[in-house]
């Protein structure tokens, strides 16, 4: 996995906990609770992509990859 990758991960979750929020605030817990769950699967895969990066990368080179993830999420 790549930090394009890890990148686009977190920002799933960041709108699933977002629409968690909302879905409570609107009393729907069962919709909640499923944005909940989707949100925490993004969560352990960013996750899982940023310990690789991290035994995988020089610091140089995480930062070159990590500029070129979130200018394509942006371009996306």
């Amino acid at each position: 996995m790549s930090l394009e990758e890890a990148a686009r991960q977190l920002k799933m979750a960041g709108h699933d906990a977002q629409v968690a929020f909302d879905c409570v605030g609107l009393g729907d817990l069962e919709r909640a609770q499923e944005h909940a769950v989707t949100l925490r699967a993004a969560a352990d895969a960013a996750e899982l992509a940023l310990s690789r990066a991290l035994t995988d990368l020089t610091p140089e080179e995480a930062q070159a990859e990590g500029e070129r993830a979130i200018k394509a999420l942006e371009d996306a």
